[in-house]
Order: C-alpha cells, then structure tokens, then sequence
C-alpha cells in the first residue's frame, strides 16, 4: 500500500526543485517517525510503501522501487531522497542540500555509508570506511532502479545520470548490535547464497574482529538520538 505525504500542488514553493523522500518499511515500520524528523526541513514531502500485509518472505524490492519512483514522478517532484527506515542523514544536510541540487542535467549524488557499531561510533576499517552509496537523484523520465532482486541500485549502471560524491555522512542503524550483525549476514547468505550480487559475500558483515570505530565528529551527528529496542527489524524467519 502506497502512503504520500505531499503538500497540495497550490501550496508548493519552487524556491528550489522539488525533492520528495521514498521509503519502504515493514518490519522496520516503528522506525519511520524517526526518520521523518531526521528529514524534516529537506524534502517537500514523502512517498512510502506500507509492506506489512505482503506474504511472508523478502519481497520484490525492484517492484516497489518502480512503484515509488511512479508515484514520486506523479506528484511532480524534480528529485528523489532514496532512503531506508534504519537509516540518519548527518545534522545540517538540509541546509547544504541546495547546493547539490543546483546540478545542471541528470545528476546523481553518493553519500558515505557510516555503519553504526554504537549509537555515537561507526567502523572504517577496511571495506568499512569506503562504502558510499547513490541516494539523491533527479526524476527524469528514464529513471528507474535496477532489476536486481538484491543489492540493485535505484538507478543501474549506464543511467545517463551524472554521478557526483556528496561529503555527506549517511548514518545506518542496522549494524549497531552483534545481534543484528549476525542476522544481517544470514539473510543475505539465505537470499543470495552463490554471491551472484556481491562477490564479496556476505559472512563479513558479522566479523567483528580487528573493528576500528571512529567517533561522529562533533557537529555531524544524527538527530533523533538512537533509543535502542533490541528488536532484529527484519523477518525472523528470513534471519535465521
């Protein structure tokens, strides 16, 4: 089920183009108020995909995307904040996203990945502290996400989007707890067990030997505070 929360079309202001948050949720959904706080005062509005009703097991994720996608482009948004339930963009991105969206043509923005090993601290250590990821894009008519049912991007390569690297962190919850560490790297082992979408594999996302974490820097922290439930934030079937 689709959820938008957009200003009626007579009371847009077009000081700038119009950028509408997407997300999915499902068994993340308690997490969704807070994520709309951390966005607020940056996007026009938010278009969601309610999952909770869907049949047991991982779900289309390209056929969501597509659907989100559609809706932002009918409510008439220029650019598109991909994001997750789980996840915090660092205090102050609302006043530096006018400068991203001042791209000229299709244009696309990484951010930094920063997983979380505590509320106040992320690893950087090897893979760790090279992870970006694509999130802000322009909504041009031959934007969609990749067919891949794991690990597919919002927008695939050859996209004839303009890729540019934001100096923004993006903050992921997800990994703060062994628990959910290790029930990360079995769902993905589950979904995608021969690596066809990531070499790499997945077991590594649960070693935590040699961690190196790094503070948040003062002034780029994340808002609201983390309040840790101890939940898994995913099918417990899938999980393990």
């Amino acid at each position: 089920m689709i959820e938008r929360h957009l200003p009626p079309r007579w009371t847009r202001l077009f000081r700038r183009p119009r950028v509408v948050a997407v997300f999915s949720y499902r068994w993340d959904a308690h997490l969704v108020p807070g994520l709309i706080e951390n966005l607020r005062g940056a996007v026009d509005g938010w278009i969601a995909w309610d999952d909770r009703n869907s049949p047991p097991g991982f779900g289309d994720e390209p056929a969501r995307r597509r659907a989100l996608l559609a809706e932002a482009r009918d409510a008439g948004a220029r650019w598109v904040l991909a994001m997750d339930p789980d996840e915090r963009l660092e205090r102050g991105f609302a006043d530096r996203l006018p400068a991203l969206l001042a791209a000229d043509g299709p244009a696309a923005w990484t951010f930094t990945v920063r997983e979380l090993y505590r509320p106040d601290a992320y690893r950087v250590d090897g893979v760790w502290g090279r992870k970006r990821q694509l999130r802000l894009f322009t909504l041009d008519a031959a934007a969609q996400p990749s067919p891949k049912p794991v690990h597919g991007l919002w927008l695939p390569e050859g996209s004839p989007h303009a890729r540019r690297d934001a100096d923004i962190n993006l903050y992921h919850l997800k990994m703060i707890t062994p628990e959910r560490r290790r029930a990360r790297a079995a769902l993905y082992n589950r979904l995608d067990p021969e690596r066809r979408f990531q070499p790499i594999g997945y077991d590594y996302l649960a070693e935590d030997d040699g961690a190196v974490l790094e503070p948040i820097p003062p002034g780029r922290d994340y808002h609201p505070p983390h309040a840790e439930d101890g939940g898994l934030w995913m099918e417990p079937g899938l999980a393990g």
